[in-house]
């Protein structure tokens, strides 16, 4: 039996008939699941020989109608389109860049019957301090990664995938301890911290540079923004 199929027979259990009914719509569970297994395929990185990194986060894009059907199953139909993904990952020896997440929205360009899927490799962060931003002279410092924006302390701030690391980042293309953000009187400089990957900064790899409010500093598969203002 097929993993598609699988799918579907989990999920016709799970809520019995209710779904033989709402799913009379154009666009059926087996589409959408048919069209994640296409976009983490279309998607993955070479990270080596055997692991392949695909996005983790999801954004299914619905008709109106379709929304309106498909919407009061979302936990349930959400939930069986993650564990087929994972099975479908397990097989292909695809590493998620952190937790898996599909969230489904109404989009009014769209006819009953078509549907777009959006995704994004989202790393999941953990540690690092949130809050008083650290002053650098009269200037506060921060980086902001995923969302969340996390001090540079006067001790610096080590960011890397490993436990020893200041700011945690779960993305398998970044090293235990990857780079450092300093301060450096009123700058901030980075230096990699002889990361397998190497560090970015504005497309241009380094060693170690002073960096400039808003410029982007790539670790891996995750952007870092680096955020310098007046207190």
């Amino acid at each position: 039996m097929g993993m598609l199929q699988r799918f579907e027979m989990r999920l016709e259990h799970a809520v019995s008939g209710a779904f033989a009914k709402a799913f009379r719509s154009a666009v059926q569970p087996v589409e959408l699941a048919a069209a994640l297994q296409r976009e983490v395929d279309n998607s993955a990185q070479i990270l080596s020989r055997n692991r392949r990194l695909v996005p983790n986060t999801f954004h299914i894009e619905l008709s109106p109608m379709d929304y309106d059907r498909l919407s009061p199953y979302q936990e349930t139909l959400t939930t069986e389109l993650i564990e087929m993904l994972r099975e479908h990952a397990d097989e292909q020896h695809y590493v998620f860049a952190g937790q898996v997440t599909i969230d489904l929205s109404e989009q009014e360009d769209l006819v009953t019957g078509r549907f777009r899927v959006r995704s994004s490799a989202t790393a999941s962060v953990q540690g690092g301090s949130k809050a008083p931003e650290t002053q650098a002279g009269s200037r506060r410092a921060t980086v902001e990664v995923n969302g969340s924006r996390h001090a540079i302390t006067d001790d610096g701030l080590v960011v890397g995938r490993g436990a020893e690391a200041d700011l945690r980042i779960n993305d398998p293309g970044i090293s235990r301890r990857h780079a450092e953000f300093r301060l450096d009187g009123r700058q901030v400089k980075v230096a990699d911290l002889g990361s397998t990957n190497g560090t970015l900064v504005d497309g241009h790899k380094i060693r170690e540079t002073t960096v400039r409010d808003g410029a982007t500093v790539r670790l891996g598969n995750t952007d870092i923004v680096v955020r310098v203002g007046d207190a």
